[in-house]
């Protein structure tokens, strides 16, 4: 814990400038974005090259003493008025850290690809977003491809969703998905389009040994689906048989299902 004897308040210069990291413009202005709570705070300090500062309550210094004890990052006490203002919960956690951002290039992406990623076209919902890269890293993914007008995976909702896993991922955010996945079957990777009237079906994939890799399962929209100029591009549009009545699934169970089913046949 630093030494001032009196904590940040939410007028105090640093949590001003934190404060901004809450909208998408300041966070890519600062190349800065806040992660809540211990599970995200600790995966952040295991790296702490990434990490600028952390900022806690009293309380939550107390509460996270054993993870605060032994970093050499800054610790910032502040008082719970300003936590609150950096907060996207209804009840804040008091204890976050300030980290740089940390997007890849797609070019990193076609030169070396892993043996299991994922990209998503305009996904709009930062929970999904959060969801998906929990369940990437998960299955051993080692990228998460962020198309241009999807969520941005450093928003509140997205950091506390993803669980710590943001941290374990790479991330490629504004991807030209039209450019870059031609690039990436050029490179030799499968790219799959989640597509629930696919013409194939994901059984009869892992089969046929479609998903021993290197593979890109493209997911779109939560509404909309995949955009048909972009599904055009895939290797195959693939669609998970359902037995029961159901007449979809959501976006995270597709994934969940997609991925943990890849993963299977690489293994």
């Amino acid at each position: 814990m630093d030494a001032l004897t009196e904590p940040l308040t939410d007028r105090s210069a640093r949590v001003v400038a934190a404060r901004k990291l809450t909208r998408r413009a300041g966070r890519d202005a600062a190349g800065l974005f806040l992660a809540e709570g211990r599970p995200a705070v600790a995966e952040a300090l295991a790296d702490p090259d990434g990490v600028r500062e952390v900022l806690a309550t009293g309380a939550a210094a107390a509460a996270h003493a054993d993870l605060l004890a032994g970093t050499a990052v800054p610790v910032r006490r502040v008082t719970e008025k300003a936590a609150a203002s950096l907060s996207e919960t209804v009840t804040p956690q008091g204890l976050l850290a300030v980290c740089a951002l940390r997007d890849v290039p797609p070019a990193r992406l076609v030169a070396a690809p892993p043996p299991l990623a994922v990209a998503l076209a305009e996904l709009a919902d930062p929970g999904n977003a959060g969801t998906v890269l929990r369940t990437a890293d998960a299955c051993g993914a080692g990228a998460v491809v962020f198309g241009a007008g999807s969520a941005d995976p450093y928003g509140g909702k997205a950091v506390r969703a993803s669980a710590g896993s943001l941290f374990h991922v790479d991330v490629v955010r504004g991807a030209p998905l039209p450019a870059l996945l031609p690039e990436l079957r050029a490179a030799g990777v499968a790219v799959l389009a989640a597509d629930g009237a696919g013409e194939t079906a994901l059984d009869e994939v892992a089969a046929s040994g479609g998903l021993a890799g290197p593979v890109v399962w493209l997911f779109g929209n939560e509404a909309r689906g995949v955009p048909a100029e972009l599904a055009a591009l895939a290797d195959a549009r693939v669609r998970i048989p359902m037995r029961g009545r159901a007449e979809s699934l959501n976006l995270a169970a597709a994934a969940a299902i997609c991925l943990y089913t890849t993963q299977l046949a690489q293994r």
